[in-house]
Formats: structure tokens, sequence, C-alpha cells
């Protein structure tokens, strides 16, 4: 099986600026009008999280204040990449792998509920020992950033949730699972892009083709494969739930600053239901992203940047200006 990306293959972090895949990152950063520092720090370091390895992006000065990105379901800490490379000379960034995605292990008893993955992130952050991060989570991610602020309502300095409620569209959680689902095989790399252009008409087609590499590996009989855990395409192994309140109870406990991300198009988090949500918490406004979906960060970077901007700097204090 082969790699089509490059990270760190030991313990040892690996720098990511001399790749050509940051290259081809600052390319798409050109293309969209995405500022950032001549110079940052970016590292691929692995870690061992609950007794599975986790792949690790690192972003900035760890003297800055921190940001922890997690990703959403199917995808990978590199779908922060631009938004990262925005941020990385104002801010410290951990952007993990969640179990089972990306350049991560799999779990052995394919434990990827919000409360085992809340688990693995809280290890993470006390391991590193980051103090007082913003957390920012998209998607499956975001109900992860719930789960792992309700046990400890304390931690974050703040909170950022990009497309994710207690409330999600039971069609739209259908429709992302059916995509998943039917994806998971191809003969060849312009198979996959189609099919995600075919997706997701928010996104150029050559960014689509720099990030695929993240996506797939290319196995020993030449097929392209999802990257991710085979189980997580399985359509018997479980089903979107509209309701999730489980999963945000005791979210409401915190009081630090909240910021609701919605892709104005999106199809998993309504308007009205994103509006329920942030009227419910304590300390939370709600910002609406044109021109996007559900991923609003990757199709509409620099929408997802404005918007969430003055609220990180703010968060951050005096540390990241």
């Amino acid at each position: 099986m082969a790699y089509l990306n490059t990270f760190a293959p030991t313990a040892d972090a690996v720098d990511m600026t001399q790749t050509d895949e940051f290259a081809s990152l600052c390319e798409s950063a050109a293309d969209l009008g995405i500022g950032h520092a001549d110079r940052v720090r970016y590292v691929s370091r692995n870690t061992v999280i609950n007794h599975l390895r986790l792949h690790v992006l690192e972003w900035g000065d760890p003297a800055n204040p921190t940001i922890v990105m997690l990703h959403g379901g199917n995808q990978s800490a590199h779908s922060w990449d631009l938004v990262a490379l925005h941020l990385a000379d104002r801010f410290h960034i951990v952007a993990p792998d969640q179990r089972g995605h990306g350049d991560s292990e799999w779990a052995r008893d394919a434990d990827y509920g919000p409360d085992q993955m809340a688990s693995d992130a809280l290890q993470l952050i006390h391991e590193d020992g980051l103090e007082s991060p913003i957390v920012m989570g998209h998607s499956m991610g975001g109900m992860v950033t719930m789960r792992l602020t309700s046990r400890e309502p304390s931690l974050p300095r703040a909170v950022v949730l990009v497309d994710v409620g207690p409330e999600v569209s039971q069609r739209g959680a259908e429709q992302i699972r059916n995509f998943v689902v039917r994806n998971v095989e191809f003969d060849h790399l312009d198979e996959f892009i189609d099919r995600v252009a075919a997706y997701d008409p928010f996104r150029s087609r050559e960014h689509m083709e720099r990030t695929a590499r993240y996506n797939l590996v290319h196995r020993s009989d030449g097929k392209y494969v999802a990257k991710s855990d085979r189980i997580l395409h399985d359509p018997g192994f479980r089903r979107p739930a509209a309701d999730r309140r489980d999963v945000a109870d005791g979210f409401h406990e915190f009081a630090g600053p909240t910021l609701l991300v919605r892709g104005e198009s999106s199809n998993i988090l309504q308007a009205d239901a994103a509006q329920r949500f942030v009227e419910e918490l304590p300390n939370a406004r709600l910002v609406e992203v044109p021109n996007c979906g559900h991923n609003v960060h990757s199709q509409n970077t620099p929408g997802f940047i404005e918007a969430v901007s003055d609220f990180l700097l703010g968060a951050a204090g005096d540390g990241a200006r």
C-alpha cells in the first residue's frame, strides 16, 4: 500500500514546509487570495493517545495562544490547512487526525463515538500541556468539541462550532452518509475527483486535485481506496440521528465565548435550528458564511476566515497580536 502524502513515519517531527505539498498549499492560498507569513512553523508528528497512534499536524509558535482544530467525519487534519496557514503567525495550532481518520491508527474496537474521541482530544491537550486552548470543531469534530467541553468546561478559553448543533437535518445527514458509503474504491484518481466535483459545487477542481492525496491510499492491486477505517463506510455501522442533544448535554455549562458558524447553503444545520442553539447558550453568537454548504472552511475559506478572525483574536487577547 502506497501513501500519496507525506507524514512523520516515526516519533520524530517532520518539517512539512520542505515538501511539495506545502508548495501546493501555498498555490491554493494564492488562488484564493489568502494571506500568510513568508515563514511558518508546520510539522507532522505522532503521539500515542489511549493506546492508539495519532498523527498530529502542528503549526506556529507554541508560545502563542493555542487553537485545537478537530476535523469532520471522513476528513482529516489537512481539511484545516488553509485556515491554519493563514493563522500560523499569530496562533499555535494543533490539528490531530482523529482515530480511524487520516494518518492515525484505526481503533481495534471500532469505538468512534464522540465520547471516545473527546477522551483522545483531552488526553492530547493535557499531555502536550496546552493551556486554555481555543477549541474549534467541524461537524463530527464539533460534536467532539461539545463533549470535551461538557467534561471539562473550564478548559477551553473559547469554542468555535462549525456547522453543527444538537439538531441536524436527517435528510442532509443521509446525503453525506450515502456519499461516504458509495465512494470507497476507485480505479483512477480522476474518478474520485469527478465524484467529489459532482457532490461539492463550491470548490475548484484544482483544489480538489491538490487535496485528493489526503483522502486516499494506493493499494497494491492498483485501486485507490478511502483512507479512513473501512467500517466507517459500512452502511450498517452507524445511522445518523437528527436529534443529538445527548452530545450537547452539559455543553450549556460552558460560560466562555462560543461562536457558531453556519454555511449559508448547509444541508446539515438549518437556520432555525442554529438560532435556537445559540439562544440556549449563555455566551454565544451565530455567524453565517455565504457561498458554501456544510464544509464551510474548505468551500469558502476566505469567508470562513473573515467570519472567525475577530472572534479568535478577541478570545486570545494580546497574545495573538
